[in-house]
């Protein structure tokens, strides 16, 4: 079993932050750097972020996100 295996393919700023420890707006400050693209949805332009990159961002993954 994988850390990563129970997470979606797609998860909100939240379930980021509460993963990896750390504050939601940490996770939307690494965003706005690149360190963590996010996904852009609805009309409000809530984020989503891909669980590949979250695992490549903890070193789980090779680098395969796009």
């Amino acid at each position: 079993m994988s850390l990563g295996d129970e997470l979606p393919e797609l998860l909100t700023v939240k379930e980021v932050a509460t993963f990896l420890r750390v504050s939601p707006l940490t996770i939307k400050r690494w965003g706005k750097r690149g360190k963590l693209p996010a996904i852009r949805i609805n009309a409000r332009g809530d984020r989503r972020y891909k669980k590949e990159a979250v695992l490549w961002l903890l070193g789980e993954m090779k680098k395969e996100v796009a």
